[in-house]
């Protein structure tokens, strides 16, 4: 991947079907736009068109592992090319649910060549900061709402190993994606203050703050439960504030 050199900052979620990174990093842009830093948010296979790709070849499995991986490929450069790339030069902060490691790891799951798969994505950016969202695997499949076939559940198993075995690599900043909805985004809050806040201070493009001008605090995430899947209520805390 090659260095951001632009003012703009790359925010990244990643984890298995279930884990709830879409949910958070959705969040976690909201909180950045109400502390007044223009913020755009990206999700992996946007495309309409490509989506109904992938789901026609999933049905009929008529994908090679590499066809599979050229086709999430093209989605990938399309939306860097001419979304994520223009945003980041203009010095906005991206927030992305699925960035180069889903790659990595779907496609290698699926079969492909780690290498191979890695030189596909060599143009890409590199991200400031990369979320990982951990959770067991019957955990994240059991708050999946369709029901999970074994080809599936394996799946995710392989996948799940690609992304611990690159961890280390990919200077993956973990959440546990077991806890209460509240306090994973009050640790993934935190952790952009921790490592980016005075980056996103000092460099980033401002915006006309909504909401509270000193965060959103923990409790008031529309459509988003609260109690940890045990069913115990998260402790509130207050939002961390750039």
């Amino acid at each position: 991947m090659l260095p951001n050199r632009f003012k703009g900052k790359l925010i990244v979620a990643e984890g298995i079907a279930g884990s709830g990174k879409r949910a958070q990093i959705s969040l976690l842009s909201r909180w950045l736009r109400a502390q007044g830093y223009a913020t755009a948010s990206s999700q992996w296979i946007s495309s309409q068109p490509v989506k109904e790709t992938i789901e026609r070849g999933k049905a009929n499995l008529s994908f090679t592992p590499t066809t599979f991986s050229l086709i999430q490929a093209t989605d990938f450069a399309d939306r860097m090319e001419s979304y994520i790339l223009p945003l980041i030069k203009a010095g906005a902060v991206v927030c992305v649910d699925g960035y180069v490691c889903s790659a990595f790891a779907r496609s290698v799951a699926r079969g492909a060549s780690r290498q191979w798969v890695r030189n596909l994505y060599g143009y890409a950016l590199r991200p400031s900061l990369t979320l990982y969202f951990r959770v067991p695997l019957h955990v994240a499949l059991g708050r999946l709402e369709r029901p999970v076939g074994e080809s599936f559940r394996a799946l995710q198993g392989r996948i799940m190993a690609e992304y611990e075995a690159m961890a280390a690599e990919m200077e993956f900043h973990v959440i546990d994606a077991t806890l209460p909805a509240e306090e994973q985004q009050r640790r993934m809050q935190q952790t952009v203050v921790d490592c980016l806040g005075e980056v996103l201070r000092t460099g980033v493009l401002r915006s006309a703050p909504r909401g509270s001008a000193k965060g959103i605090a923990p409790g008031i995430f529309p459509g988003i439960s609260h109690e940890s899947p045990q069913g115990s209520n998260a402790t509130a805390t207050a939002a961390p504030v750039l």
